[in-house]
């Protein structure tokens, strides 16, 4: 799994500041942070992922550097790619980060495998 080590620090120490518990997890072919037991904002190689939500989802492919999280063919609405170089500042960071905390909520959670 080849992600950017320095991009996921740079997200789990916007994400501590913020006060949120959260849990880092391999998967998805990078590092996903999981908040609630959610995903809720990843590094895919020098990108992220952002679960923004169907809501959001529109707005966020109008942002520089913002593209639709595709894996398999299909993409997955509610969930976006950004690349790492348009975040190279706290806040364009934060701005990402804050709105994947406030969809989570609303997210639903994976089940389980078995």
């Amino acid at each position: 799994m080849a992600y950017n080590t320095f991009l996921a620090d740079r997200i789990e120490h916007v994400l501590s500041h913020a006060g949120q518990p959260f849990e880092a997890k391999k998967m998805m072919g990078g590092l996903c942070f999981m908040v609630n037991g959610k995903m809720c904002i990843g590094v895919h190689e020098d990108r992220i992922m952002a679960r923004v939500g169907p809501e959001q989802y529109e707005d966020a492919l109008h942002q520089a550097g913002c593209m639709e999280m595709n894996f398999t063919g299909k993409s997955m609405k509610g969930f976006v790619f950004i690349d790492g170089t348009v975040v190279d500042t706290e806040p364009q960071l934060e701005y990402w980060v804050d709105k994947c905390l406030k969809f989570n909520p609303q997210a639903k959670s994976s089940k389980k495998k078995n």
